[in-house]
């Protein structure tokens, strides 16, 4: 009997042999994995002959669609809509400022070199986004994720992710259409806007609550499957909704992070993300053809100049914009000189749209290639740029740069207008979205069957005054929900309102409200119908405010609560470091100018300050910087005393400059204890050394002595005449006559004799 495998087994194996091997060399050389997938795929490609090739592209492309809605779900777990809130506007201005102009000079330099429409506008797409995990790996080898530029960095990649995604979707929009005419975009946006609050909304009201209620039905493999499931059902909703595939895995991968389940669920779907994704980046690699590379090596350099210049040029302009110092700025924008992985994701959704020609995908490999060895001596000499352009740049202009970076506007009641505004169009927007779901659903679900039930009057009355039943809490919110009592009792009382623009907002929520309420009854009754019934709602609605605010109270309470319960409990589980940071801010006026900041920091298993305390080791003095707080497990103590010990794995909060925080680690957290692979435990032992009265160390404290500099080892006692110290402390005055006990190496502790 023929044994034969069918093709996509084997070349599945083939793929995951060859990635694995790869894999191990870049670890070795300490390079992205990323590219090194890329490489094992274009090892077994057609182009190469130098192992086997894969025999069935078909399969691996499916597998590779797989990876890339693995990816974006994973993406979206480790995102979540609250990050984005919490970003602020600093990071937001920066990104949005980055990725128009860097959008839009690829448009331009794919036009100059001949390219058609479609491949300029993916040109630009792909140029879009900076990897996350280059500029991740970067700050590690460099130890600078705890300056306070990186903070910025962080945001502004989050605020790209998000931008980088709709992108995606508008340009999926525009290879279907075949046109970019503004009427069509903008009625896609509208569209994603809609199902993006849509799906928002529903998903924070009913998913948290329902895996509250089974978690003690769950285990890791059900919580995998049930993610999994979840993943590719929002899949099937986007797609039937007119949008990618990777949108959907995206919404529920940020539905899903702002569960209390969230890390469990990206812990255990880690592996899987990790296996498609790399089969994804393999395909990608099986697509360059070497030929193809050789004959555009000079627009992959063009595209090279243009992210290092182009990006730099893009994200400096927008951090100064945002109102980031110079130094600030310039630091931001050498992190960001480079494209990431979504430029592959960019580049497939074309190729799979079939609107982009195919030299696009060694042009974005070729160019994220080169980038990603450039990033980090960029971010290594991002000091010694500021430092050049402070110089050439006259004096005068970098004054009034610092100046307005440095001016935080405080406009009073301005901004409680503005915070006032922001909420009522807050409430008219998820309010309103709410009501048309439900319009539609009834429209195109609930009259259908009614029809099948009932007469056809009687079914459009039912279905009318049930629908309104429904919506009736939607549309009092939006036209009643009061904001802000405060604020709104301060503005009415301000004189330099006069109130006309309050009157203005309440009309203009009636009047959306009205126009609601008669496009609902008219989806069911005659225009003159419509205009009897109006009315009559809007007086019903009023009359019944109180138990539609009771009602809507309800459904608003359970939305906030599902919204803020992975919040509520980090903010439980870290609030005694969260006020802390509160006291600190409220004590210091204004320290961004010279970039102080609070930064936590982990103690080192194997420090070699380990168990000494904060009187010894004197940091204040030596690294002129404060430790703020000490928090071993759940205790934490806040301004530490000179007696408070450091113990492994405690998090040290402290306080200082970017360049104080830096020297201070690199001198002193990151040093390590000499490991002794070879120590025999039979050789440590306790020894007995007896002061004689010429000994040097008479009068001397335990920490002055140098015995554990110079033989690794500690004194655990003293016994002096009939009285026994247990554990002393480091400020001991060793004397004539005391017997000292130390627990050392046998050979170190011979020292001592001599």
């Amino acid at each position: 009997m023929e044994n034969s495998l069918t093709p996509l087994i084997s070349d599945l194996g083939l793929i995951l042999i060859v990635a694995a091997m790869v894999t191990l060399i870049f670890r070795k050389l300490k390079q992205p994995l990323v590219l090194g997938y890329i490489i094992a795929g274009f090892l077994v490609s057609p182009y190469i002959n130098i192992v086997p090739t894969v025999t069935d592209i078909h399969n691996v492309e499916t597998l590779a669609e797989i990876g890339v809605i693995f990816l974006l779900f994973s993406l979206g777990l480790e995102f979540s809509f609250k990050k984005l809130m919490r970003v602020g506007a600093s990071a937001s201005i920066t990104a949005i400022v980055e990725i128009l102009v860097i959008v839009v000079a690829g448009y331009l330099m794919g036009r100059a070199l001949g390219w058609s429409t479609m491949n300029c506008l993916f040109l630009g797409g792909m140029l879009a986004s900076s990897s996350t995990t280059i500029i991740i790996r970067a700050f590690d080898e460099l130890g600078i994720k705890s300056k306070n530029y990186a903070k910025t960095v962080f945001g502004v990649l989050i605020v790209e992710d998000i931008v980088v995604i709709l992108l995606m979707v508008l340009l999926s929009t525009v290879a279907v259409t075949q046109s970019v005419e503004g009427g069509e975009m903008l009625l896609t946006i509208l569209k994603l806007g809609f199902f993006l609050i849509l799906w928002f909304l529903l998903g924070i009201f009913v998913i948290p609550t329902f895996l509250k209620r089974v978690k003690n039905l769950l285990d890791d493999e059900g919580y995998l499957i049930l993610s999994i499931g979840l993943c590719l059902g929002m899949v099937i909703v986007a797609t039937q909704a007119g949008f990618s595939a990777e949108l959907g895995a995206f919404i529920m991968g940020s539905i899903l992070a702002e569960t209390l389940a969230a890390e469990r669920i990206e812990h255990i779907f880690k592996p899987v993300k990790d296996l498609f994704g790399a089969i994804f980046f393999v395909s990608v690699g099986m697509m360059i053809n070497p030929a193809v590379i050789v004959q555009y090596g000079l627009p992959v350099l063009l595209v090279v100049l243009l992210v290092i210049v182009g990006k730099f040029s893009a994200t400096l302009l927008g951090a100064l914009l945002s109102g980031q110092s110079l130094k600030h700025a310039v630091q931001v924008a050498m992190s960001m000189a480079q494209i990431g992985e979504f430029a592959f994701i960019v580049a497939t959704l074309g190729m799979s749209l079939g609107v982009i020609d195919e030299f696009l995908f060694p042009i974005a490999v070729g160019a994220s290639a080169i980038t990603t060895f450039t990033t980090p001596y960029m971010i290594k000499y991002s000091d010694r740029v500021y430092l050049f352009i402070e110089k050439i740049l006259p004096a005068k202009f970098v004054q009034k740069l610092n100046s307005y970076s440095a001016s935080s506007q405080v406009l009073g009641s301005q901004s409680e207008w503005r915070q006032l505004l922001k909420g009522s169009l807050q409430t008219i927007l998820l309010n309103g979205t709410v009501v048309v779901f439900i319009i539609l659903l009834s429209s195109y679900l609930i009259v259908p069957f009614l029809h099948k039930t009932f007469d056809g009057n009687i079914s459009e009355w039912i279905a009318m005054i049930g629908t309104l039943a429904v919506a009736a809490p939607f549309i009092w919110a939006l036209m009643y929900k009061k904001p802000n009592y405060i604020t709104l009792r301060e503005l009415w009382d301000s004189p330099e309102y006069n109130n006309k623009q309050l009157s203005v907002l309440a009309v203009s929520r009636m009047i959306i409200g009205i126009i609601l309420i008669g496009y609902l009854v008219s989806k069911f009754l005659s225009v003159g119908q419509t205009l009897i019934f109006l009315p009559i709602t809007m007086v019903a609605i009023f009359l019944l405010s109180k138990y539609m605010q009771r009602f809507y109270k309800r459904i608003e309470t359970r939305f906030v609560t599902n919204l803020n319960v992975r919040e509520a409990a980090e903010k439980k589980k870290n609030e005694p470091i969260q006020n802390i940071r509160q006291r600190l801010r409220n004590s210091i006026d204004d320290v961004s100018a010279w970039d102080a900041h609070l930064t936590d920091l982990e103690v080192p298993k194997n420090a070699q300050y380990v168990g000494r305390t904060l009187g010894e080791l004197n940091w204040r003095k030596e690294f002129l910087i404060n430790v703020i707080y000490i928090k071993s497990g759940d205790s934490i103590i806040y301004s530490p005393g000179p007696d408070a010990k450091i113990m492994p794995l405690d998090h040290v909060g402290v306080f200082g400059t970017d360049e104080v925080i830096e020297r201070f680690k690199k001198e002193f957290l990151n040093e390590k204890k000499t490991v002794h692979q070879n120590l025999n435990l039979d050789d440590i032992v306790v020894q007995k050394h007896f002061i004689d009265p010429g000994s040097h160390l008479i009068g001397i404290t335990i920490r002055n002595s140098k015995i554990r500099e110079n033989t690794d080892g500690i004194v655990v006692a003293i016994e002096r005449g009939k009285e026994r110290i247990l554990s002393p402390s480091a400020s001991t005055v060793l004397q004539q006559d005391d017997l000292i006990w130390i627990v050392g190496e046998r050979q170190k502790l011979r020292r001592l004799d001599n």
